[in-house]
């Protein structure tokens, strides 16, 4: 069949490698001269560890195996530690470690001793952390382009970057350079963009739009050998609700890091340098600038743990993605008319599922 995918983010990229490898013949069609949206604004996370019961961590492990089947894009299965540095906050991680699926989910509670053993460059104060092995790392800054060379490798793929799609009917796009695209299928993977034509094609969508602050440092001299967060990650992911967080809850997070909604993620890149973050906002609309006080508060928080000065910082961004508002839903999908799919709605999933989520997509339109 001949399938068209608008959207040159993960969630569009993985829905055309998925058309490919069922054999039909894809072409992908991005607004922007190249990916430039969440999916490249991101940590590279595959992040299995703290998705919720259900629907997510099923997805979410589904998606870790078709990762790791995808050559050429320089997955790294290097797990993460959720630093912990208070009795609090251990016992968070003591009971994560403690739940009926902590085997399929690779948890592992780790002492101060066994905690550096596994990431040496955490020099600085703590008293344990949580192991997952299932987290991995990609590039975002290239794992897209990486993909497109693959698929392109297959004969079946095209990628039309710079065109917008004004109109959808009939089986046929029209871009805004006049040229119409027939499809058998149509997968409209547009992210963060709900309004125009995706607004009159599926009206209004249970989502909401998040707004992040990152930066990314020069290299590191010493090698971050798995991912890091710290304790306050908790506060966010499902997985670790119970009578500890409940807790830890009890003790709000410092002022700044309260009113932005945020935790220490960071990993190292392939070149060295350190991609750290990040913040949530969630109120529209969101501010043009970025503001410096996160960024200094996320500087404190990295030294604490390595131990030493951070890096220099050599790139700061923000970024907006798409999220799901319904509760136990993994993604928003309709289906505007026969044979036009929408996907939307991974929220900060979306580099981890969406291999699985793709595939979910062609299984259920029985393609």
């Amino acid at each position: 069949m001949r399938v068209v995918v608008v959207g040159g983010g993960v969630l569009g990229t993985f829905h055309a490698w998925e058309g490919v490898r069922r054999g039909h013949q894809v072409v992908q069609i991005e607004r922007e001269l190249g990916s430039r949206g969440a999916s490249v604004r991101n940590f590279g996370l595959v992040w299995v560890s703290g998705r919720a019961d259900g629907a997510e961590i099923a997805t979410a492990l589904r998606a870790r195996e078709l990762w790791a089947r995808v050559s050429g894009i320089g997955f790294r299965s290097n797990g993460s530690l959720t630093v912990c540095r208070t009795d609090v906050e251990l016992a968070v991680a003591k009971e994560a470690a403690g739940r009926e699926d902590a085997v399929e989910r690779e948890f592992e509670l780790l002492d101060a001793e066994e905690t550096r053993r596994r990431n040496p460059a955490l020099k600085g104060d703590l008293l344990g952390a949580l192991w997952c092995g299932r987290d991995a790392i990609v590039e975002p800054r290239e794992v897209l382009k990486q993909l497109r060379n693959e698929l392109e490798k297959s004969g079946r793929y095209e990628f039309k970057s710079g065109r917008e799609i004004r109109d959808v009917s009939n089986q046929k796009l029209r871009d805004d350079h006049g040229e119409t695209h027939e499809a058998d299928v149509i997968m409209l993977c547009t992210g963060a963009w709900h309004g125009g034509l995706i607004r009159e094609l599926a009206g209004e969508l249970p989502v909401r739009r998040v707004r992040l602050q990152m930066m990314q440092t020069a290299p590191l001299e010493q090698q971050l050998t798995t991912a890091v967060a710290d304790a306050d990650s908790f506060r966010y992911y499902p997985a670790y609700e119970g009578p500890a967080l409940d807790a830890l809850k009890e003790t709000p997070q410092a002022g700044v890091a309260q009113s932005n909604a945020m935790q220490l993620l960071m990993v190292q890149r392939a070149h060295g340098g350190l991609t750290i973050g990040d913040t949530h906002e969630y109120a529209e609309p969101f501010g043009f600038d970025v503001q410096s006080e996160p960024y200094d508060y996320l500087r404190e928080a990295v030294e604490s743990l390595l131990g030493q000065k951070m890096p220099q910082i050599v790139r700061r961004w923000a970024g907006v993605y798409s999220q799901s508002i319904t509760p136990g839903e993994v993604v928003v999908r309709r289906e505007p008319s026969p044979n036009v799919h929408l996907i939307t709605g991974p929220g900060g999933r979306g580099m981890t599922m969406s291999p699985a989520i793709a595939e979910t997509t062609y299984s259920e339109a029985g393609l």
